[in-house]
């Protein structure tokens, strides 16, 4: 049973991250029949500010013998440096070992690395870190993809959102999906998106150059719902088949296929958060012809289906 919940907060912690752990476990919610959780802010030296990334500070007033004897130990983003206080990392040590699970928001998941608490376990990370983080922590099994990691006494989340996410699963996964529910409907969020889900990284039109492709790339955009070869685009950017397919893989990234297929689900994704259009008619505007197809490329590439997509974002 979740009981107990410490927020860690070390120098250059980020507010917000910060907020989204208070929010789900710090309020008082008793009245809505949510079951209160002994919520402790930790640090190091408790009573002596802590700053923050903004310019504020904050002065918490429990001890790190308080995290280790913690059901969760929750760690919010905070800036990333190259070695992080000893006594901290320790006590992480002990609160795993003691039994504790362990929730980290965005950077957070720095301190876990650190502490050794990642080696040869899945977890993830802003999409922004990604690559950074697996070189700082090798042994870690990294999926960028993904907006939350739930391995057991291990969850891991990657941006802001995310962490309301993983909070919230957390509370499901403990206390049930009506505690949950009533959390995020006082939250005014969602009250639960799938782990499995993308990251959502845009894949933008480069910016023009003299020899770029992105008239090529915009003409692609405006022309969602018909076929493109690529002997057709590399006639219209006067080069041969060759040429282009490996301009355009060293300009964006990917193959046209592969591009044109993405934003065709990026395009969908928008229809689907701002329109009641029909999922056969989002089909055919997205250029997929059929909802089957438009199920198969958007689970591929955004993580959840249509349907469910439109269930927690569509305006």
């Amino acid at each position: 049973m979740l009981r107990s919940v410490a927020a860690l907060v070390v120098d250059g912690m980020a507010p917000f991250e910060f907020g989204v752990v208070c929010e789900v476990f710090g309020v008082d919610r008793t009245d809505d029949g949510v079951p209160p959780f002994d919520f402790r802010v930790c640090a190091e030296r408790p009573g002596e500010p802590v700053r923050t990334g903004v310019g504020v500070t904050l002065t918490p007033d429990r001890s790190l013998d308080d995290l280790v004897a913690a059901d969760l130990v929750a760690v919010p983003a905070c800036t990333i440096r190259p070695e992080y206080p000893p006594a901290v990392l320790d006590a992480l040590q002990e609160a795993t070992a003691r039994g504790a699970a362990v929730l980290s928001v965005c950077s957070g998941g720095f301190l876990l690395g650190e502490a050794g608490l990642l080696d040869d376990r899945p977890c993830t990370v802003h999409w922004r870190y990604a690559e950074e983080f697996q070189r700082r922590f090798p042994k870690a099994r990294v999926d960028a993809d993904v907006l939350y990691v739930d391995d057991g006494n291990l969850i891991t989340s990657a941006g802001t959102a995310a962490g309301i996410d993983a909070s919230l699963h957390i509370v499901r996964r403990e206390l049930g999906a009506r505690i949950a529910t009533l959390i995020a409907r006082r939250m005014v969020v969602a009250p639960q998106r799938e782990g499995g889900q993308r990251q959502f990284v845009e894949m933008p039109v480069p910016e023009c150059t003299a020899d770029s492709l992105q008239p090529v790339l915009l003409w692609m955009l405006e022309t969602l719902t018909e076929e493109h070869t690529v002997a057709e685009l590399a006639d219209r950017a006067a080069m041969s088949e060759r040429t282009f397919a490996r301009r355009f893989v060293a300009e964006t990234g990917t193959t046209p296929h592969r591009w044109l297929t993405t934003q065709r689900v990026l395009h969908a994704r928008t229809l689907l958060e701002q329109s009641a259009l029909s999922i056969d008619e989002i089909a055919r505007l997205a250029g997929f012809g059929t909802p089957a197809l438009l199920r198969h490329h958007f689970q591929r590439v955004i993580g959840v289906t249509p349907t469910d997509y439109r269930r927690s974002f569509s305006a």
